[in-house]
């Protein structure tokens, strides 16, 4: 597979637990070795870090970024939020993967409008950007969640959104291809529930729960990376690729990082906008969503994308993490297996 020979490939938000493990796979050259990569956030120190990890430089200096624009890696500081550092990081782009998001389900519901301008007007940014100034981007990828999926709380509203204005760009920007991909919680990913419950364990607890019947698709991180590369390799315009992944109780994830320690688990009440269980697809989408090796493929809505798939292929049911639950020991093995305790 060589989707990304000497491709230029944008990660907006590249300086996330996403945006990192994704351009170490890029690097490594197993899909194929890109022209550039462009790492496209807000956050200076962050890039500054990713930077310096990079290069392996003992020492802080800024003397790395003199040659910034010369290198494989590419570092811009910028917001989606904003049309003309969107347009100066697609000009020469061939991929563009949108990893950039306000993704914390407490800040969005207090800052709703917050979420709107990076969630769903980066996005639009993005389109925008492509169509306006005719850039020749082949495909745009955009990274969405569970929670977009029958949208309770700010954060996946706007995200569902952002999902609709990318299958939307497909029609008004036919030159290139816009998908998206769609998963739940990305195993130890920053503000997920195992740094979390790290630092809980580490302070000698309590362990808080919103509720004990509470359940979460788990997907390591590099499955994530998997998705995105599937859905470049294989997605037609318009289409969400979906995961096959595996759901806990959240009490058994606790359980499992805790170990023999003496540590108490406490139960907190639903925060705003939680779900007790998350879901990847929904009754609806079902009936319009087909199997491809590992994954779910959900088809557009809109008329003018929609391909002609066979009836059995369909899903036919919604697809919840309170279905397919992990036993302990199983949450157990993933857990070591990716080295989390």
């Amino acid at each position: 597979m060589s989707i990304f020979s000497n491709k230029i490939v944008v990660v907006t938000g590249g300086t996330g637990s996403l945006g990192k493990v994704l351009t170490r796979i890029l690097l490594s050259g197993s899909s194929g070795t890109p022209k550039k990569i462009i790492i496209f956030s807000r956050d200076e120190t962050k890039q500054h870090f990713m930077r310096l990890e990079y290069e392996k430089m003992e020492k802080a200096t800024d003397e790395i970024i003199y040659n910034n624009f010369e290198r494989l890696l590419e570092f811009r500081i910028g917001d989606v939020r904003d049309y003309h550092s969107v347009c100066s990081a697609l000009k020469n782009a061939n991929i563009v993967i949108n990893a950039a998001a306000l993704k914390q389900v407490p800040s969005c519901e207090y800052f709703p409008f917050e979420a709107v301008q990076t969630n769903i007007v980066g996005a639009q940014n993005i389109t925008r950007v492509i169509h306006e100034n005719k850039f020749p981007i082949e495909t745009v990828v955009g990274v969405s969640t569970d929670k977009a999926c029958k949208p309770v709380n700010v954060m996946g509203m706007t995200k569902a959104i952002q999902e609709r204005v990318f299958t939307t760009a497909n029609i008004t920007v036919p030159e290139t291809r816009f998908i998206c991909v769609r998963y739940g919680n990305v195993l130890a990913s920053r503000g997920s529930v195992i740094p979390l419950f790290r630092e809980q364990i580490k302070n000698g607890g309590p362990v808080t729960i919103t509720t004990e019947e509470m359940t979460r698709f788990l997907l390591p991180l590099e499955q994530a990376v998997e998705t995105i590369f599937a859905a470049v390799e294989m997605g037609n315009r318009g289409e969400t690729f979906v995961p096959k992944v595996p759901s806990a109780h959240i009490t058994d994830v606790a359980k499992v990082l805790i170990g023999n320690r003496n540590i108490d688990i406490t139960f907190t009440g639903i925060r705003p906008g939680e779900k007790i269980h998350e879901i990847l697809i929904s009754d609806e989408e079902a009936w319009h969503t087909y199997e491809i090796s590992d994954y779910y493929v959900i088809r557009p809505m809109l008329p003018e994308l929609i391909g002609k798939k066979s009836e059995d292929q369909l899903l036919k049911k919604e697809y919840s993490s309170k279905d397919s639950i992990m036993s302990l020991k199983k949450v157990t093995d993933l857990i070591n297996n990716h080295n989390l305790l």
